[in-house]
């Protein structure tokens, strides 16, 4: 089954970022399951390298790794030049991507989930 998840919030504003990828990465590690993420809005700042926060706190860059080794974590290019956000401050793996992109996505899933 194709799932797509998008992500609209900010990091650490609410917990609906974290919530996305604890079901994404439950639901990366059924199988049969292809997954792909799209954050847009200020969500892209979740894949942002480094965050530092405080000990016992979740990082949510550090959520999105093990999705990108089983699945693909696209950016909003608008959303991230809204932000002043280059894609060389992304985590590994994640990259920019498009509108378009996420239309082919949207097409292609079978189940899209929208935190």
């Amino acid at each position: 089954m194709n799932v797509l998840v998008i992500v609209n919030d900010q990091p650490y504003g609410s917990e609906r970022p974290y919530n996305a990828l604890r079901l994404a990465t439950a639901l990366s590690k059924r199988d049969g399951v292809e997954l792909r993420v799209f954050l847009f809005g200020d969500a892209v700042m979740c894949a942002i390298a480094g965050q530092q926060l405080p000990e016992g706190h979740y990082h949510l860059d550090r959520m999105l790794k093990p999705l990108i080794r089983r699945g693909e974590v696209a950016c909003c290019g608008t959303c991230m030049d809204a932000r002043g956000l280059e894609e060389k401050a992304l985590i590994e793996g994640a990259r920019r991507s498009t509108l378009e992109e996420l239309t082919d996505w949207a097409l292609w899933a079978e189940r899209t989930l929208t935190f």
